[in-house]
C-alpha cells in the first residue's frame, strides 16, 4: 500500500483565518468561512477563501488590496481548523473494547488506532480486520492481520492510516 503524503491545507467553511497586512495593523482581521465559503475582509469585501490554500486567498486578498495600499504584503494564517474535524477522523468500529472516532495524526499507524479503542475483544476475529480508505469514488479494502500484529509482532500490515479511513474488527463465528 502506498504511503499517503500530506497535502496543503485547503480552507474550509467555519475555519477561523487571520489575515494581516504587513504595516497596516488597522487592516488585520480574524474572521470564520462563512457558509458561503467567503470572508470579510477591510476594503476589499469579500473574497472566496473555502476550497483554497491560505496562500491563494492572500494572492487573491493582496492583489485587490493593491488599488489601496501600495505594495500590500498579505498574509492569511489559520488560527482554528474546525471545517475538518469529521473529515480528518480515523474511525475503529467492530470487536473492539470501545469503538472509536479518533483525530488523524500524521504517522498514526493501524496499531494506534486499534489501542486508541481499547484493543481488541476476546470475541474479536482480528486476523480478518480490515482497512476501508476513499479513493476518489472507490473504496478500497486492505486486509489488516491484526491478530500477527498484536500476538506476533508481524508489522507488515500495520498500515499507516490517512483522515477518512476506517477500520473493522469482525467477531468470530460461535
Amino acid at each position: 500500500m502506498a504511503q499517503t503524503s500530506v497535502d496543503a491545507y485547503h480552507i474550509g467553511v467555519d475555519d477561523l483565518v487571520r489575515v494581516s497586512v504587513w504595516r497596516n495593523p488597522e487592516l488585520e482581521v480574524t474572521v470564520p468561512v462563512r457558509p458561503d465559503g467567503r470572508i470579510s475582509v477591510p476594503l476589499v469585501g469579500d473574497v472566496l477563501a473555502a476550497g483554497r490554500t491560505p496562500d491563494e486567498v492572500a494572492k487573491d486578498v493582496q492583489e485587490k488590496l493593491a488599488a489601496f495600499v501600495r505594495d500590500p504584503q498579505v498574509a492569511v494564517i489559520l488560527t482554528e481548523l474546525r471545517s475538518h474535524e469529521y473529515l480528518s477522523r480515523v474511525r475503529v468500529t467492530g470487536a473492539v473494547r470501545q469503538p472509536v472516532s479518533i483525530p488523524y495524526r500524521p504517522g498514526m499507524t493501524v496499531l494506534d488506532a486499534v489501542l486508541a479503542a481499547g484493543g481488541v475483544t476476546e470475541f474479536a476475529a482480528a486476523d480478518r480486520s480490515d482497512l476501508y480508505r476513499k479513493d476518489g469514488e472507490n473504496t478500497r479494502s486492505y486486509s489488516v492481520r491484526l491478530d500477527r500484529i498484536l500476538n506476533r509482532g508481524d508489522l507488515s500490515t500495520n498500515f499507516n492510516v490517512a483522515p477518512g479511513d476506517v477500520i473493522t474488527v469482525p467477531e468470530r463465528a460461535l
